[in-house]
């Protein structure tokens, strides 16, 4: 199970707290088209091993299939409005100018009722989790003694009893990394680690995933401990009942007036998605606003170019290792490559290390000049063919990893496998046959 273990550490502590965009969500028509096409891709797979046991190679499919993932929702967010890239002169872009205060994000339509031209938003305090922090012990100590114990831990809707051993080999770091994973894998909106102190001592940390507080609420969690005198005493002696922040509210002023939100991420007359990230300097509100076309068109641009540099600055984070990331690199460079010449005439280059560069003055020139019909049927072109290299690479990402093929399939005789849905999947779950 470490290895297990250590696969998911990686991509929790990696992409665990990345926003979730809107793009992440789908029909149940994407979803079977997905399906379908993993199930196609694997048919005619043959069975193999991964080379690399300690787990870069998991490390670099998982980067894959994010990378690829960033892709398809920056080309999703380009095609709202049709597959014409063109269609990015009506895209309205919303603008903070205290980008590090708060950001914000145009989700609205263009209807009429959202017309606002700008608004002002200043950050009096951010929304914050309930933190629990238990007892610092010594690591190598043996603070409680082998047994059983049992605590409830309750939120605001449930109630959950939790069980845990303390063997004999047990020591504190032990017993606390095990309630941790115990709590982890509960998944009930909270999460455990430990943290360490002075003089080689830890202590359990416990967070909510959740911010804010409803009124009437004093904590989103509540660490009790069950009747018995062993469990009272552990419970004590852990300190995890012990409550080291609570949870708190957003405080912002909205155009002066005082509002406030159970999260740091909202919506706004549901056309601003705003994300609150840090306190405004006293007096100094952000003001929120739309690009010009030229300037959202140019943005726009920039995303989608962004996130082919970030897969392939991904695969050269790789290069030199067993992986085979230079099939990734020519996957994906070959695309750009395709365009090149057609870039140079559009303020778009590609370098001697395949990443593209923008030049923004002569791309919004030539989107506002004669050439804009031109540069858009490029531009089309060009996000068209790097989504079908992303999806190819988001449906088999293992296809990019060294490995040992163990057996071939029968050619034109083999036969889908609907209960393994994914290689990928399995890789998450593979400890080395």
């Amino acid at each position: 199970m470490a290895a297990i273990d250590s696969v998911y550490q990686y991509y929790l502590s990696t992409y665990g707290n990345e926003h979730v965009s809107r793009y992440d969500s789908h029909k149940k028509s994407d979803l079977r088209n997905t399906y379908n096409s993993i199930l196609k891709s694997n048919k005619e797979s043959p069975l193999y091993k991964l080379k690399d046991d300690d787990g870069d190679v998991k490390k670099f499919a998982i980067d894959i299939k994010e990378s690829a993932r960033q892709i398809k929702n920056v080309i999703a967010s380009l095609s709202e409005e049709g597959e014409d890239i063109a269609s990015l002169f009506k895209k309205r872009v919303a603008v903070s100018d205290q980008e590090d205060v708060v950001s914000v994000e145009y989700i609205g339509n263009g209807g009429e009722k959202e017309n606002t031209k700008s608004f002002q938003m200043e950050v009096k305090s951010l929304a914050k989790p309930q933190v629990n922090v238990g007892n610092y012990l010594r690591s190598d100590g043996h603070t409680l003694t082998p047994g059983s114990y049992s605590f409830d831990l309750s939120t605001s809707s449930n109630s959950y009893e939790f069980q845990f051993n303390v063997g004999e080999e047990d020591d504190n770091l032990a017993v606390q990394q095990k309630l941790g994973r115990l709590i982890n894998n509960a998944n009930i909106g909270l999460h455990a680690d430990t943290v360490e102190g002075d003089r080689n001592t830890t202590a359990l940390r416990i967070e909510s995933r959740r911010t804010g507080l409803n009124e009437g609420e004093e904590y989103l969690f509540r660490v009790t401990p069950q009747g018995s005198t062993a469990s009272i005493r552990a419970v004590q002696e852990l300190g995890i009942d012990q409550m080291q922040s609570q949870a708190a509210n957003s405080v912002f002023l909205l155009n002066g007036k005082e509002r406030s939100s159970y999260a740091n991420t909202f919506t706004i007359n549901n056309a601003f998605e705003v994300n609150l990230k840090g306190v405004s300097p006293p007096g100094k509100p952000a003001t929120i606003g739309f690009k010009a076309s030229a300037d959202a068109v140019a943005d726009n641009i920039k995303s989608l170019t962004d996130s082919y540099n970030g897969i392939l600055l991904m695969a050269n984070h790789y290069e030199g290792t067993e992986q085979q990331s230079n099939k990734l690199i020519a996957d994906i460079a070959n695309v750009a490559k395709k365009f090149s010449s057609e870039f140079d005439e559009i303020g778009l280059s590609v370098g001697e290390d395949n990443l593209i560069s923008i030049d923004r003055d002569k791309l919004k020139e030539v989107v506002n000049g004669s050439g804009a019909e031109g540069a858009f049927e490029v531009l089309n072109r060009f996000k068209e063919a790097l989504g079908v290299r992303a999806n190819k690479a988001s449906i088999d990402p293992m296809n990019y990893v060294d490995k040992v093929v163990v057996a071939y399939k029968n050619p034109g005789k083999s036969f889908g496998a609907p209960y393994v849905s994914s290689m990928y999947s399995g890789m998450m779950m593979d400890q080395g046959l």
